[in-house]
């Protein structure tokens, strides 16, 4: 009896050790940075990096980077200038600027994430040096670098650091600094990059304001604020291309970056315009910039809605960050929708199979990934090869918070003392909650693949306290039980609150059906979606290395596709889960590879035998004007995620039978609204009523000084084209005609131009052929830059006659027989003109 006691008393000791074990961590680990007044005292708080660990498929992401692009990133930067030795952000020489601070903000939260010691061994040196010399006045960093923008991201890296060791230097290193800006920005302000990505700053500023409560905060808070670009207005007010030759407003990354902006002032000053400039913001980057997975383009600039037009991997993981932080402040779960359907589709997008290489631009409509032109407005040749030196060198230094800061910033705790999801994966959740109960949570699921999640719940003692638990706008029937219970009155697109005492072995079964449905897109194309996964067509890659670099394993490839690409889709607009199937199979490691994947969409298709590859070879011509007819054979196609391959088509065109052609098109931009227009290089905008060209200041490469934007649904032979044009006193400008096939670069389409050149006080005609440009007419007139004229061409047949303003008489004409109908667009190269009150007529249809 007496061995049988002992036993007992052993093994409930064993137990309790267990627990205590399990919940043992550190304080700082459960000291969690509410807002406290005067700030939005509403706002969630930040889980300290350490206490979601992955597991799962998103573990193995994790996995792949330690031991692909970040666990060798010093070995494939070696230079004194990035990650060397002799980097000035170890004292050293190079001059590092932002490409060590945006490595050590991703280093750091991989190595913590997944406690990995050789990973922290690598932080700590960039963090340590960075700590120990910080100046006497309070600045840190290189002594000779004068810019305040690559702290910024180093203050995120130290923050992080702090959260997971509670490192007693950290808190007066930020308090020191801090107050050296306060004293330093009015005779040194904001500039250039800090001035577009202030927000960063104000972020860390408050997050220590929370910690501390030392007031003069809110004042450099204040301060930062009101130095940045305004970004409330330029967000609620589609202003990104109104800044003329600036850099900055159109700029994808910084777009993306600023994002947060509006949140973090928002905090500051419970300022609701703020928030209604985040939500505006959005919509008007979807709307006028969208593309299929759920981001906003830019190469790098803002770039409209082609199918073939990219997005930066900088720009991927800034909009994921500004997401996370904007769904810690607001509480609104369409935020959490969209960075899932980033983080599972784009992101992913822009890494090799093993995360050993990345894209510079990743395409909706990807043929290819090689090396070459593409004709981008920054057009790097090295911008769609997959390597680990892809384009310009900052995404090989900020790609890498990517996927740890979307597990850190997967769940955050409520002021309420509850917990709440922001996005949902498989992780494990250790936390504090309700007074001082702590709680491990095993967020059990393959989610996004699989529909269902299991929050398995373990407490040290029984507490209440709220879970709140986004449901997906996406999922028309979810449902949330609790030990077996259903909870009613579960709604998409709502936060479901969940108050109640909690013990362990309490269990959550969350169920989210998904239904293949799809969304809308250029040229009235389709994709294809089931939950947060957008479907592209398989494509069956063949993986060329033309360099294999001195790392071991990393190398540069081009892509190719085996098999055809140029597929439309058939369907039911009337019952869409008809026309398509879902195929499971098992879970994988990774399901992001294609051949693995664990769902796959079957669908029936038709080749487009005119869909082609684009004049060089490097993208597809964009996805053509839907519905469209085919008299190819009827196939069955196969769907993969959008980021379980680097080639892809996932904007298709609709099979169908052609809509009735248009016999008069007008548009006036009252509303400041371009929806149908797509441009193909440079920018455009609209504003005060008219459409402008954006100035391409800050271009380089092939293609860039040719600019057009082409309305497709127009598709007129003979016609009556009028437009008020003030053509601008650089370059030359004026309007397109019977267009087909346009792509990237002045002369990259077929069809007619007529223009306008106030430099040479020139008006002229000619054509392009995709290749090249020919002068059919020219003459001289004096062309006043800033003047409003009215423009009129009438094409019938051969004849092509210009008018201006109200002459009676043809001021120009040509015969020319090479192209007789198409779409209609605008032009311009080198030029920003402004055009107005657009009226097309169709000459056949009016003379019936």
């Amino acid at each position: 009896m007496r061995k049988i006691i002992q036993t007992s008393v052993v093994f409930c000791c064993l137990i309790l050790t267990t627990i205590s074990n399990l919940f043992a961590q550190t304080n700082h680990q459960y000291d969690y940075v509410f807002s406290r007044k005067p700030l939005a005292t509403s706002s969630y708080a930040e889980l300290p990096l350490g206490s979601i660990k992955a597991k799962g498929w998103l573990l193995k992401q994790l996995q792949l980077q330690a031991n692909g692009f970040t666990g060798h990133a010093e070995e494939l930067y070696p230079e004194a200038d990035n990650l060397g030795a002799n980097s000035d952000w170890l004292g050293g020489m190079g001059n590092g600027w932002e490409r060590v601070p945006y490595y050590v903000k991703g280093l750091v939260a991989l190595a913590y994430t997944l406690d990995d010691p050789a990973l922290k061994a690598k932080a700590a040196k960039w963090i340590n040096w960075t700590l120990d010399n910080q100046q006497a006045d309070g600045l840190f960093g290189p002594p000779k670098m004068k810019d305040w923008w690559p702290r910024m991201p180093m203050l995120y890296a130290i923050k992080s650091y702090y959260e997971a060791t509670g490192d007693n230097r950290v808190i007066p290193f930020f308090s020191k600094y801090f107050k050296y800006q306060l004293e330093n920005l009015k005779t040194d302000p904001l500039r250039e990059w800090s001035k577009s990505r202030t927000g960063d700053n104000i972020e860390i500023v408050l997050w220590l304001y929370n910690r501390t409560g030392d007031e003069s905060l809110l004042k450099l808070a204040d301060l930062l604020k009101d130095q940045a670009y305004p970004w409330k207005d330029i967000y609620s007010k589609n202003m990104f291309y109104h800044f003329g030759g600036d850099f900055h407003t159109k700029h994808a990354v910084s777009v993306g970056q600023a994002l947060k902006f509006p949140a973090v002032v928002y905090q500051r000053s419970n300022d609701m315009s703020y928030k209604e400039a985040f939500t505006k913001g959005i919509e008007y980057l979807v709307r006028d910039h969208g593309q299929s997975s759920g981001i906003a383009s830019g190469t790098e600039f803002l770039a409209g809605r082609s199918a073939v037009q990219g997005v930066e991997t900088c720009t991927v993981v800034e909009w994921m960050q500004s997401l996370e932080t904007a769904a810690r402040i607001f509480e609104d779960p369409s935020i959490g929708d969209r960075l899932e359907k980033i983080a599972f589709n784009t992101l992913p997008a822009q890494f090799s199979r093993d995360l050993k290489e990345h894209l510079y631009y990743t395409l909706p409509n990807q043929a290819v990934c090689k090396h070459g032109n593409a004709g981008f407005d920054e057009d790097y040749p090295e911008g769609l090869l997959l390597s680990p030196y892809s384009g310009m060198g900052c995404c090989r230094y900020n790609m890498h918070m990517g996927w740890p800061y979307f597990v850190k910033n997967s769940w955050a705790a409520t002021p309420d003392k509850g917990l709440a999801i922001i996005a949902y994966a498989p992780v494990e959740v250790s936390a504090v909650v309700a007074n001082g109960a702590h709680i491990r949570i095993d967020e059990e699921t393959n989610y996004p693949f699989e529909e269902q999640i299991k929050l398995k719940i373990s407490l040290d003692k029984p507490a209440t306290f709220p879970l709140r638990l986004r449901i997906p706008s996406w999922c028309k029937n979810p449902s949330i039980s609790v030990n077996g219970k259903r909870i009613k009155g579960i709604t998409s697109g709502q936060i479901a609150k969940i108050s109640r005492e909690w013990k362990s072995k309490d269990e959550v079964l969350l169920n989210f059906p998904m239904e293949i449905n799809v969304s809308p897109q250029v040229h009235h194309s389709v994709s294809v979606e089931r939950g947060p996964i957008v479907y592209s067509l398989k494509m069956d890659a063949k993986y060329v290395s033309i360099k294999e670099h001195k790392v071991e394993g990393f190398h540069d490839y081009e892509v190719y596709p085996v098999n055809p690409w140029n597929y439309g889709l058939i369907f039911d607009k009337k019952n869409i889960q008809s026309s398509f199937s879902a195929i499971k199979g098992a879970m994988p490691e990774n399901p992001f590879v294609q051949a693995e994947t664990p769902v796959k969409i079957k669908a029936k298709a038709q080749k487009i035998k005119d869909w082609t590859m684009a004049y060089n070879g490097m993208h597809a011509f964009d996805v053509p004007l839907s519905p469209l007819t085919s008299s190819e054979p009827v196939e069955e196609i196969t769907l993969t995620p959008f980021g379980s391959e680097n080639i892809r088509i996932s904007n298709f065109p609709v099979i169908g039978e052609p809509g009735k052609p248009l016999s008069s098109f007008e548009a006036n931009f009252d509303n400041n609204n371009m929806q149908g227009w797509v441009y193909y290089g440079g920018g455009w905008f609209t504003k005060d009523g008219a459409i402008h060209a954006a100035s391409n200041k800050g271009s380089w490469g092939s293609g860039i000084h040719g600019s057009k934007v082409i309305e497709s649904s127009v598709n007129i032979a003979n016609l009556i084209f009028e437009s008020e044009i003030t053509p601008g006193d650089l370059g030359n400008a004026g309007i397109i005609f019977r267009v087909s096939r346009p792509a990237f670069g002045a002369d990259m389409y077929k069809g007619y131009y007529v223009g306008l050149n106030a430099a040479s006080d020139r008006i002229e005609i000619g054509k392009a052929d995709g290749q090249k440009y020919t002068m059919l007419s020219s003459a001289s007139l004096s062309i006043a830059p800033d003047k409003k004229y009215k423009l009129k061409v009438i094409a019938r047949g051969a004849n092509i006659q210009i008018f201006l303003d109200d002459v009676k008489e043809p001021v120009l004409r040509a015969r020319d027989t090479e192209f007789t109908r198409g779409a209609i667009g605008l032009r311009s190269y080198d030029a920003m003109p402004v055009y107005d009150n657009i009226k097309v007529k169709d000459l056949d249809k009016t003379d019936n």
